[in-house]
């Protein structure tokens, strides 16, 4: 029996499906058998892991281009769940951007999406792929 599930969202370039992606992402955790972990926890990161990858594809990389579109590729198999967010923007050096500044006085806005991402994901590569971008980020399940 195959135990993997595969999900392909097209999404229009749009701010407004953020909080549906980000609950397609808390579903998803809570049906996860295969997690001995928190799931809550999980469903928290993967709405957040989410929306702030798509928040960055939108604003970014497809320059809030309407007539643009976001797809998201989730796939879980036994001991990993993968996110693919892909962009047809310009893309950008992932080990370039500056840590950013959570200090009130100096907030820096730059990267700390890319920052957050990489700290509730095991692993998370930006790379060229055919047509633009994608955002590659794992997480392991056991």
């Amino acid at each position: 029996m195959k135990n993997e599930i595969e999900l392909q969202i097209r999404v229009p370039n749009q701010t407004r499906y953020l909080s549906l992606i980000g609950r397609i992402g808390e579903n998803l955790a809570q049906e996860l058998d295969r997690f001995d972990g928190d799931k809550n926890a999980l469903a928290q990161h993967l709405n957040v892991v989410l929306t702030e990858a798509m928040t960055n594809a939108i604003k970014h990389a497809n320059a809030a281009d309407p007539d643009k579109d976001v797809f998201i590729r989730i796939l879980v198999s036994d001991t990993e769940l993968c996110i693919d967010v892909y962009d047809s923007g310009q893309g950008f050096d992932l080990n370039d951007l500056p840590s950013p500044v959570f200090d009130t006085d100096h907030l820096i806005e730059k990267g700390r999406g890319i920052f957050i991402i990489k700290s509730l994901m095991d692993t998370v590569v930006y790379r060229k792929c055919e047509n633009g971008n994608v955002l590659e980020m794992k997480k392991l399940l056991r």
